[in-house]
């Protein structure tokens, strides 16, 4: 079986982070993507290059050829990956990309909070990308 073209390293506690890990592996037709969870017990074991504090604050992407990507990056290949939100290379212009990161890096570390103000939920107990359903409690 062939390595994953992407494994994104996501944070199952947050309701928006988890949602839009659902919604790629529902596009992902060609299971081009892993989802890995920052929470789970044996995180550490099974990814001893990654420092789950750091890839906590940034997402974390790593290609298949073992390049990793962060924030904004990861988001852009995850999407291009399964053919969607195609305008997303826009944020990656230049100009617009210090913008688009220092944004990302306000919804990063505010995360919990957007979720709340978005959702009334601010952190998923045990989310799965696998599932739809969340137990969600109100922190």
């Amino acid at each position: 079986m062939n390595a994953a073209a992407l494994t994104i390293f996501f944070d199952s506690q947050c309701p928006l982070c988890v949602s839009e890990m659902q919604q790629l592996q529902a596009l992902d037709r060609l299971q081009l993507m892993d989802y890995a969870d920052l929470h789970q017990n044996d995180f550490e074991e099974q990814y001893p290059g990654i420092d789950r504090e750091q890839a906590s604050r940034i997402l974390h992407g790593r290609l298949s050829n073992g390049k990793m990507l962060y924030g904004l990056d990861v988001t852009c290949m995850a999407w291009s990956l399964v053919g969607k939100h195609r305008w997303l290379f826009l944020i990656r212009l230049p100009v617009i990309r210090w913008f688009a990161d220092a944004c990302y890096r306000v919804f990063a570390r505010y995360r919990y909070s957007i979720s709340w103000l978005l959702t009334g939920k601010s952190r998923c107990k045990q989310c799965s990308v696998d599932s739809t359903q969340c137990s969600i409690e109100d922190t």
